[in-house]
């Protein structure tokens, strides 16, 4: 398993060749590209902990651990690192507002736990059955309105608190994008957060005393979950994103390198499943697969997991530092809040992308009632109490899309005017910013 054959010489890649997940370049190469995966996901994983409250470097420890554990779990086949999930953010502040963030904690970790037992089904049964519950319009309206319900809060208690920092950020990360092509551009994000950093500091929005007290050289700040039975209702909805992320990044390493890993699925929803639990049992943010990270092999065209055990282990180091943490920890409202602009958008926006890819119908009824319902209800954030569980815009505007979905199909089947059924959820789904 940690034997990888030498590609080539080692030192080059024929333009029209790639390193497979087994193959690996020289060491000192193979080194680099393990950095630059740790860049690519640096931005966007610091940003979870940054918005949620949890702790930075509990999160950067974590997300080193989860991705070397979904490496074992995978047996070396999926190049694949996981980063903090943006999927969770609303659910952990609601249960943090509501609770505390242990409370948030063990919604976390139920929900890894569950989707571990997911994957173990997918595993023995295949992934046709989740196309028949969730088709495009569905998935694609669930993995939207969880944007979508986000953008009010966080204008509330980001963009609002220092709004020309927070325009200049997203105006930074908006030139960034347009302006550059390669790692450069796939970075957008962090230079967006670095650029409002340096304004921020500039405008007296920073402060560093944190920075100068913390210890060079420590272990992170580590908590543990308590579970509060009426909170977990609003995690679930987020299982249904994590499948279309790790179906989405399955294919898509699959297509680059020429392989058909649909076999793969189980394990790694098992494996992304697991890390999640592992982080929340200790403090540290849920995680995912990281579309950077893919950003990073599309361009250097290396799909070696060689690298991803690098970039796990630079991270667990960098973790053992509290100073980074402290530094990551200054970063101000208004650079939140023009990040989280872009962020919440783009994920809605990968919903939206999902009705595209799956060729979805709108004039059909039974289509618009399931969108437009289900978008509603969670820009509107309802909310609803019964028996001590607490649903809110996320899980009911779930809820809303599949029973709206199936309820209408099955009166038109009673009735026969039911449209032909739409394809099943594919390929093309895959995440935002990131997440994951």
């Amino acid at each position: 398993m940690f034997r990888w054959s030498l590609h080539g010489d080692g030192r080059t890649v024929a333009p029209d060749a790639i390193v497979l997940p087994e193959e690996r370049l020289a060491w000192p190469l193979t080194i680099g590209i393990g950095a630059q995966h740790v860049i690519a996901m640096f931005g966007a994983t610091f940003l979870v902990p940054v918005i949620t409250g949890f702790p930075p470097s509990t999160t950067l420890l974590f997300s080193g651990i989860g991705t070397l554990l979904f490496l074992l779990l995978t047996r070396n086949r999926v190049p694949s690192y996981l980063g903090s999930s943006f999927a969770f953010i609303a659910p952990i502040t609601a249960s943090t507002q509501a609770d505390s963030m242990e409370a948030a904690l063990g919604g976390v970790l139920v929900t890894g736990v569950l989707l571990a037992g997911l994957g173990l089904l997918v595993q023995k049964v295949g992934t046709a059955w989740v196309g028949a519950l969730m088709p495009p319009v569905v998935m694609g309206s669930i993995v939207a309105l969880i944007g979508l319900n986000l953008v009010p809060t966080t204008y509330e208690n980001n963009f609002s608190q220092a709004p020309l920092t927070a325009v200049l950020t997203l105006a930074a990360i908006v030139l960034c994008t347009a302006l550059f092509r390669g790692l450069l551009g796939r970075i957008s994000v962090l230079v967006g957060v670095v650029v409002g950093y340096v304004i921020a500091v500039l405008r007296g929005e920073v402060d560093f005393a944190p920075v100068r007290e913390a210890a060079w050289l420590g272990l992170p700040e580590f908590h543990h979950p308590t579970f509060q039975l009426g909170l977990l209702p609003i995690f679930l909805p987020v299982i249904v994103v994590l499948l279309a992320e790790n179906v989405g990044h399955v294919t898509s390493v699959g297509t680059m390198t020429g392989r058909n890993l649909d076999h793969m699925v189980g394990r790694t929803l098992t494996a992304d499943g697991l890390a999640t639990a592992l982080s929340a049992g200790f403090g540290g943010s849920p995680t995912t697969t990281y579309g950077e990270n893919i950003g990073v092999m599309s361009a250097t065209r290396v799909y070696s997991t060689a690298a991803y055990w690098v970039a796990g282990l630079v991270a667990i180091l960098l973790a053992m530092s509290p100073k980074v943490g402290a530094l990551i920890n200054t970063i101000p409202p208004g650079v939140l809040g023009g990040v989280t602009f872009v962020l919440y958008g783009l994920i809605a926006i990968v919903g939206f992308r999902m009705w595209v890819d799956g060729g979805v119908d709108f004039s059909s009824p039974r289509n618009q009632m399931t969108a437009g319902i289900s978008l509603v209800i969670a820009i509107a954030d309802l909310h609803w109490e019964i028996g001590g569980f607490a649903f809110t815009g996320i899980a009911l505007g779930t809820v809303a899309a599949l029973a709206v979905y199936h309820l209408m199909g099955r009166l038109g089947r009673l009735t026969g005017t039911e449209a032909p059924p739409e394809p099943l959820v594919g390929a093309g789904s895959e995440h935002a910013p990131r997440e994951s």
